[in-house]
């Protein structure tokens, strides 16, 4: 280890206090040797983006799950009422929740398409395999922090996820079963199994970022790869300084990046999600369709190809272990596959397959599917088993000679409506007031739909995250929040309660009727289904006959509904006759407006903040736009000499 000439320190801090710090600790040195002076092989494509996307996304994860953890309560009765409080009562909660959510999914898109680029480009080859190697494993930190961070909500697909995952761990010989009960700190998932998931999920992304730290030093070791997999032999004329050249060129990609982030983040939060997450937790109610996040998909559908359990879980874990010895599975000289006439062809039907395998896992195990996870399944495996034999036949092309004469070029790339889950019945699209460009909340719809609301659903349900105060956000004033609050005998800040007791409506109806509060982020479909469903009720014959061929009747004790999953629906219809309400403004209390009004109010109440986020949303994409036309100007003039 060399060091600093005494000579040479700097004694005086009042005189030069940059040197002086400098002198004794050079942090700032370090930085420009390894951030700005590193030098990387001129002809590096947009693909080499994604790494430093990938530690952007790392950090907003770590800063906004910081504020997230303020907020949030590690405790089964009060996790999902925490994060409602977050979105709802937290400043800019909301935004908060939304980057670390959406942050996730972005996170995990540019971590698959950096894998994806040292796949094609052969980055995982001599000498880079301990670089490959420490890639994967905070892959596989990444999966473990996702998996522990979709539990704390504690909706129902964040407990049923949480008890069938870690039940896997039961088929470990003789101890699986003691660590299941460890992990779960008990016999079932519960509050220890909350509290610990809470901790480690906490943990972990510190445990990433000093990965990281060791995944860059590794990178530096021999330096990047290119897009030719041919090495660097004239550092002068092969290689640039990273700052300028790729800090431009990624802030160029950052602004993309940001744009299509944002544009989710503002306007499509819930896309990527599952509705049943908008449920409570509820441990007697399973969920039809058990399904993890869509970035484990392709694993779980990997799991449930396998009938036996055992060997189930052997696959899963090895789909991801068998990537560390790829290396040595595809040893061959030639990395980048531009030059690999069989390896090309071969790894791009690869990269298909794993979106089947994506497709597939978010299926019902069931029929077809089952037969195409097994086939998908199946590949995915040969593909690895065919690169030995790869090497020894393929005949590759000629690798230029060198970096210097190479041109650097831009990478090339060359409203549905939902659906019943097991009919196949189309919703009918609505037009509604909260949508499009124009979006806005109604005063008036709000104030039928409250009508409607209070009125008839209040009867057995409750909108526990609502009070009259709220009403306040979309124009009401406070002596109109006050009349209305003393009309229903409460205070102005008293959440809508239904007046039915949980242990009065088990009697009655077997059940305690949900909260609706969240009820139209809770069904796929949003606002159109509980709309459609509300006007699905039915006498007619003929369909009743079809959904019933045998009984000709709905089972006893439910009501036919074209909407509603299986056609049986426990809950009369609540709009069964016109006129249930009296409007203030005079408007015709039909069953379709009745509909109308309180699918608009229940959509408030499941997302008040909506109009906030999607106006802030046009600020900040325009505000992007801006930041990209900069960025790419800049990068032309700062690579015009490169070109």
């Amino acid at each position: 280890m060399s060091h600093a000439d005494p000579s040479n320190i700097e004694q005086n801090i009042t005189k030069n206090p940059a040197k002086w710090f400098e002198d004794r600790l050079p942090l700032f040195g370090f930085i420009k040797e390894h951030l700005m002076d590193y030098r990387a092989p001129k002809n590096l494509n947009y693909m080499w983006n994604f790494g430093s996307l990938a530690g952007i996304a790392l950090v907003l994860q770590i800063l906004t799950g910081l504020f997230l953890a303020m907020h949030y309560k590690a405790d089964v009765g009060l996790a999902f009422d925490s994060v409602q409080h977050i979105m709802r009562s937290v400043e800019w909660g909301w935004l908060v929740r939304n980057l670390h959510m959406v942050g996730a999914s972005f996170f995990f898109i540019v971590v698959y398409l950096h894998i994806g680029r040292g796949l094609y480009y052969g980055s995982y080859k001599a000498p880079r395999e301990v670089l490959w190697w420490f890639g994967l494993v905070i892959f596989l930190i990444m999966m473990a922090t996702a998996f522990l961070g979709y539990v704390l909500p504690w909706g129902q697909m964040s407990y049923w996820g949480a008890t069938v995952i870690t039940n896997l761990l039961s088929v470990i010989p003789f101890v699986g079963g003691d660590i299941v009960v460890w992990l779960w700190g008990g016999y079932s998932v519960g509050d220890p199994t909350l509290t610990r998931f809470y901790a480690l999920h906490f943990l972990l992304p510190f445990v990433i970022v000093a990965l990281v730290v060791i995944h860059l030093w590794a990178l530096h070791r021999f330096g990047s790869n290119n897009p030719t997999g041919v090495d660097v032999k004239n550092e002068a004329k092969e290689t640039i300084p990273f700052h300028p050249y790729y800090t431009a060129k990624d802030a160029f990609g950052l602004g993309i990046y940001l744009a299509i982030f944002s544009f989710m983040v503002f306007f499509l939060p819930d896309y990527l999600g599952h509705t049943d997450n908008y449920i409570p937790a509820n441990p007697l109610v399973t969920p039809a369709h058990i399904v993890p996040e869509w970035y484990f998909l392709p694993f779980y559908a990997i799991l449930r190809a396998i009938p036996i359990k055992e060997l189930g879980v052997l696959a899963m874990f090895g789909s991801i272990l068998i990537i560390f010895v790829l290396p040595w599975l595809d040893a061959g000289r030639v990395r980048s596959a531009r030059y690999r006439p069989l390896f090309r062809p071969l790894l791009l039907v690869f990269f298909a397959n794993f979106f089947v395998l994506m497709w597939v896992g978010g299926k019902p195990p069931e029929g077809i599917y089952i037969v195409i996870a097994q086939a998908a399944t199946a590949f995915y495996f040969v593909f690895f088993a065919l690169l030995p034999l790869i090497n020894r036949f393929e005949r590759t092309k000629a690798l230029p000679k060198g970096l210097a004469a190479l041109v650097i070029g831009l990478l090339m790339a060359g409203g549905t409506s939902a659906t019943h889950a097991s009919e196949g019945v189309a919703i009918p699209k609505q037009e509604w007031s909260f949508e499009g460009l124009g979006a806005t909340w109604d005063k008036n719809e709000i104030y039928r739909g409250y009508s409607v609301a209070t009125g008839v659903c209040m009867a057995c349900h409750s909108f526990k995250y609502i009070s009259h105060r709220d009403l306040t956000r979309v124009g009401f004033t406070e002596d109109e929040v006050k009349a209305l609050a003393s009309d229903m005998q409460m205070k102005p800040d008293d959440k809508l309660i239904s007046g039915l007791s949980p242990e009065d409506a088990k009697e009655l109806y077997g059940t305690v009727p949900p909260d609706l509060s969240l009820m139209n982020k809770a069904r796929a479909g949003l606002a159109d289904y509980v709309y459609a469903l509300l006007n699905g009720y039915s006498d007619d014959v003929q369909a009743i006959h079809h959904a019933f061929p045998d009984t000709g009747a709905p089972p006893e004790g439910t009501y036919f509904n074209t909407y509603f999953s299986g056609n049986a629906i426990a809950m009369p219809n609540p709009l069964g006759s016109p006129d249930l309400v009296t409007y203030h403004d005079g408007t015709e209390a039909s069953v379709h407006q009745m509909a109308k009004d309180v699918t608009t109010f229940m959509q408030w109440t499941a997302e008040p903040e909506l109009l906030e986020r999607t106006r802030l949303g046009v600020y900040v994409l325009i505000y992007l736009l801006i930041f990209i036309i900069l960025a790419y100007l800049t990068k032309r003039v700062i690579w015009r000499d490169i070109h």
